[in-house]
């Protein structure tokens, strides 16, 4: 089914709760014959110079984030004057918890009132909440100021849905990867670059180092980025023409398709913020992906608490060479993107032509085989990470672990966000946030659980119960790929996609 093809009928209620067909000279919708304002028909540069802003701020993003990891603890004992792993653990993975909570407003605006409001006043709240890191003068304070940078973040749930509403199917697959690709960057350089500043120049420098730059990505966006999501340009355009014509019958074929959509005030605003609660509980695929993309995210952020501690207490690295060490993570990652890049499209395009059932179209399916392949190779590299550590092995052995684990968790996270995106269509920004809010939870909590399980059975016995359960977890993939096409049909929001 096309993006721009209604998930209701084309019909309208009338006032007395009867239906009636829309008059098809009052619906206003894009050109398909070319739309200067129709985000599809852009020039590729243009598209892919936002593709580039995006990927800018998920780059800024994901540097504030993981800039404190490795200086955790020192954070801590700067603030409070008292070393508590708790507290460097909840100091780290708080942000998830802010952005678990942040999508399921900013998304559902976004498919009210567009994609530049909201992500423009994420933005704002994202700088001011990162300054008052940097000022802050206790760790509870500085954590809540992580909660609430996290609940800011809008490059997460909102990338994926910009992508989705510039390009075609077949041409997701290379700026999906870009976007990815930046915050891997960032993931490798923030660590290392805040080992060495936090050795020479203190830990509050690398904050405003991320302050800088995500005030310079919020000017380029306020300045350079345009609304992409068809429903608030075709609004504007209606609002231009019933003023030209006095035609107030005229209507977005948004509108007509979705009667709902014409409520104002309040009850729209609070329908909104439950879409994604609705679109999530309505569709069974996205809530077993949701919980497999959940645990195979989670393990970076369980990586990102346990390797300073093996790196610093068991091979007696400083701060500035285990920030270092988080490049071999992003480097794993950075190869599975390649591999994505090159190989998610063509794959898709290769099963929609030799898939004559589904009358030659492609199905979000198509995205799944390179997930498949992560999600049962993860369970095994996580067990190496684990025994690595446990038997002292030789620390190249460890960081060939480390950089696997970026790999396959990528290889099996990122495909999801692809199908996600390819069957929610209008609505993958309420659905992608699902993903997030579970991962976040996930990315919270679950380093809190590892600790006391490293402490009881130690790092290779504990690990191999998080590769047991990755391994229960993995055959979802192959299920949703054999079977997602049918499964898909019970849900409003995907029903009859192609």
């Amino acid at each position: 089914m096309d993006e721009t093809r209604p998930l209701l009928r084309d019909t309208e209620a009338t006032a007395n709760g009867a239906l009636k067909a829309a008059n098809a000279d009052d619906i206003v919708d894009f050109d398909p014959n070319g739309d200067p304002e129709n985000p599809r028909d852009w020039p590729k540069a243009y598209k892919w110079g936002i593709v580039t802003l995006l990927a800018f701020m998920a780059f800024t993003v994901t540097f504030t984030c993981i800039s404190v990891v490795p200086v955790a603890n020192e954070i801590v004992y700067d603030l409070d004057g008292t070393r508590s792993k708790s507290a460097s653990v909840l100091l780290v993975t708080i942000w998830e918890l802010g952005e678990a909570f942040g999508p399921l407003v900013l998304a559902p605006l976004s498919e009210s009132i567009g994609r530049y409001p909201v992500f423009n006043a994420a933005n704002m709240l994202f700088i001011s909440a990162t300054l008052l890191a940097v000022l802050c003068q206790s760790t509870p304070l500085f954590i809540a100021t992580r909660a609430l940078t996290g609940l800011a973040v809008a490059s997460n749930v909102l990338n994926p849905a910009i992508v989705g509403d510039m390009f075609i199917e077949e041409e997701r697959g290379s700026p999906m990867s870009a976007i990815m690709l930046a915050p891997l960057i960032g993931g490798a350089i923030g660590p290392a670059i805040a080992g060495a500043i936090a050795e020479s120049m203190g830990w509050r420098h690398i904050l405003w180092i991320a302050l800088i730059l995500a005030s310079v990505a919020e000017i380029a966006f306020f300045t350079c980025f345009r609304e992409t999501f068809k429903v608030p340009i075709l609004k504007r355009r209606v609002a231009k023409l019933r003023k030209e014509t006095g035609n107030t019958a005229l209507r977005t074929s948004f509108e007509v398709d979705n009667p709902e959509a014409g409520e104002k005030g309040s009850k729209k605003l609070w329908d909104a913020v439950l879409r994604p609660f609705v679109v999530f509980l309505d569709s069974g695929v996205l809530l077993v992906l949701s919980f497999f993309g959940s645990l195979e995210f989670a393990y970076f952020y369980i990586m990102s608490t346990t390797l300073p501690d093996i790196l610093e207490g068991i091979y007696g690295l400083s701060p500035a060479r285990t920030g270092s060490a988080f490049i071999v993570f992003s480097i794993g990652s950075i190869a599975a993107i390649i591999i994505l890049n090159v190989s998610l499209d063509k794959i898709y395009i290769r099963l929609r032509d030799t898939h004559p059932s589904r009358n030659g179209q492609g199905q979000p399916e198509y995205r799944l085989p390179l997930a498949i392949a992560g999600a049962f190779s993860a369970p095994l590299v996580v067990a190496l990470y684990g025994w690595a550590a446990e038997l002292r092995l030789p620390l190249p052995v460890l960081l060939l672990a480390l950089a696997l684990l970026g790999f396959t968790m990528l290889l099996a996270f990122l495909p999801i966000m692809a199908y996600v995106v390819d069957a929610f269509k209008l609505y993958s920004a309420s659905a992608m946030t699902a993903l997030i809010v579970t991962r976040c939870l996930a990315g919270t909590f679950l380093p809190l659980a590892v600790d006391p399980l490293v402490k009881r059975f130690g790092y290779g016995w504990g690990f191999t119960a998080l590769c047991a359960v990755s391994v229960c977890t993995a055959p979802i993939t192959i299920f949703i790929y054999r079977y997602g096409y049918n499964w898909r049909q019970r849900s409003r929001y995907t029903a009859n996609e192609s």
